[in-house]
């Protein structure tokens, strides 16, 4: 029953072919069994899981037909959940217990989602491997001794293993599309402005994002019609028409254009990952599909503005975390000074540390026009190739990430890491809605298609995502799990 997507689990709450209580303890035997070797959890909330999937059945029993009723959910551990630990991945926060939830927590919460418990995940969401959380880092279920991706790692680790049925996650420059090509599950960053970020530990406040990582096309929708909506506590969530993500999701493809960027296309791409996109897109055009080769001619600059941007705002945003009001402080501080300089030292890692430096230079006296400003005119250029773009096609199509997923440990400097992300970063500048699905594999590691659309066009990437899913059953593979104890036993 585990396996399962979300759609069909609705289902099967729903005919009582199942119970809430049934499906949350087999996921949390799962948990036991697996979570040491993948190390996708950060904490598990057994007692108060079991708690919710009790309420969720009374809830059904007494008539109520809420989708995601009863439905097990992961919480990436940025989102913060009242009363349960909220660390973001980083020992400046180890002990950190939220009075609050995150508006996202909060509807799914009132949807009558069960928590599981919070996925681990990059250092406060910097990162492509999920190698620098303080908890170690989260394993790809596919091959245990490579990453799952990051920062949204732990999420799409939890959902590609059937750690549950669903999960939350956050996109910064990537961090929801990359680990689900990783993981060979169903991620999307919505438009930016479509989900609330209130209560999500913030990075970079202009280019974070959440969304849902999932099984399929069809559960995402389910999981955006209910994380989707305008926000009072966040100025920054849009005032939009209500909008039903399921209704167009069996619309035909007949006429649809689609756009391959000449730039995606080239150096650095796998070989086995470029044949995989294209073999994909072949299924689209049976569909009825047209498509033809587009210019973005900014988007080889999209990652050294990312990069300058990104770490500008973090160095402003992680200026609270100080060790005076909560969080990590250090042992024994001489004085004020002391203590701010110490727990910081001390709570932060590595690379948090090296992206506050880069910030805090670029936004210094006498480098804000050499490098921010400029990196933000950059931003303006990048939104404008796609807005180009969307004049002659419905939809940009291309590989997720340059390569399969890399080994654990193997990627040494940071500018590789970045990487990573080059396919992926120029939609968080631009603001724009994209969806990576699962289109094959290279070397029994699963490959990622991106499919991007126009500002707030979430309903037509997710209809063309669930056609493509209708025809090729790549989001159905699983991954086999071997727990340690059986390890053991064949050794």
């Amino acid at each position: 029953m585990i396996e399962k997507t979300v759609a069909e689990l609705s289902e099967a709450l729903a005919s009582g072919e199942i119970t809430s209580v049934e499906l949350t303890r087999a996921y949390l035997d799962r948990i036991a069994l697996h979570n040491t070797e993948l190390n996708a959890y950060i904490t598990v909330c057994e007692e108060s899981a079991l708690e919710q999937a009790r309420i969720a059945d009374e809830q059904r029993a007494a008539g109520s037909t809420l989708p995601l009723l009863g439905i097990p959910i992961a919480h990436k551990d940025l989102f913060c959940t009242k009363g349960v630990l909220t660390t973001s991945g980083s020992k400046i926060l180890h002990n950190f217990i939220s009075p609050y939830d995150a508006t996202v927590v909060e509807r799914m919460q009132a949807a009558g989602a069960v928590m599981l418990g919070k996925t681990n995940m990059d250092e406060f969401a910097m990162g492509s491997s999920n190698e620098s959380s303080y908890y170690g880092a989260a394993r790809n279920p596919w091959n245990v001794d490579k990453v799952p991706g990051g920062s949204s790692g732990g999420s799409a680790a939890a959902v590609a293993a059937d750690l549950c049925a669903m999960a939350t996650g956050t996109d910064t420059g990537g961090s929801i599309r990359q680990p689900a090509a990783f993981c060979g599950i169903t991620g999307i960053k919505p438009s930016y402005g479509r989900i609330s970020r209130w209560g999500m530990i913030a990075y970079a406040s202009s280019l974070d994002q959440a969304g849902p990582l999932c099984k399929s096309a069809e559960d995402a929708a389910l999981l955006l019609n209910v994380m989707a909506g305008v926000d009072d506590k966040d100025s920054t969530s849009i005032s939009l028409p209500e909008e039903d993500f399921t209704a167009s999701l069996n619309e035909s493809l007949e006429g649809l254009k689609i756009g391959l960027p000449k730039q995606h296309f080239a150096e650095g791409l796998d070989a086995g990952i470029e044949a995989a996109i294209r073999n994909a897109v072949a299924e689209l055009e049976a569909l009825g599909a047209t498509v033809k080769e587009i210019d973005l001619p900014n988007s080889d600059l999209a990652i050294s503005a990312y990069y300058v941007i990104a770490p500008a705002e973090a160095s402003a945003n992680l200026s609270r975390f100080d060790g005076v009001r909560y969080g990590y402080r250090c042992e024994n501080p001489v004085d004020l000074e002391d203590m701010y300089k110490r727990s910081r030292s001390e709570g932060f890692g590595d690379e948090v540390k090296r992206r506050i430096m880069v910030g805090t230079y670029a936004l210094s006296a006498g480098f804000y026009d050499a490098y921010y400003r400029k990196a933000q005119k950059i931003r303006r250029l990048v939104k404008e190739d796609y807005a180009r773009a969307f004049e002659e096609v419905d939809v940009i199509i291309g590989p997720t990430t340059p390569s399969p997923a890399f080994g654990l440990d193997s990627i040494k400097d940071s500018v590789t890491m970045y990487l990573e992300d080059i396919y992926t970063i120029a939609l968080n500048l631009a603001g724009l809605p994209g969806i990576s699905v699962p289109a094959g594999f290279v070397d029994g590691l699963p490959v990622g298609m991106q499919i991007v659309a126009t500002d707030f066009a979430e309903a037509k990437l997710l209809n063309v995502a669930h056609q493509f899913q209708k025809v090729t059953d790549w989001h159905m593979r699983k991954p086999i799990l071997r727990n340690a104890a059986s390890q053991q036993r064949e050794a």
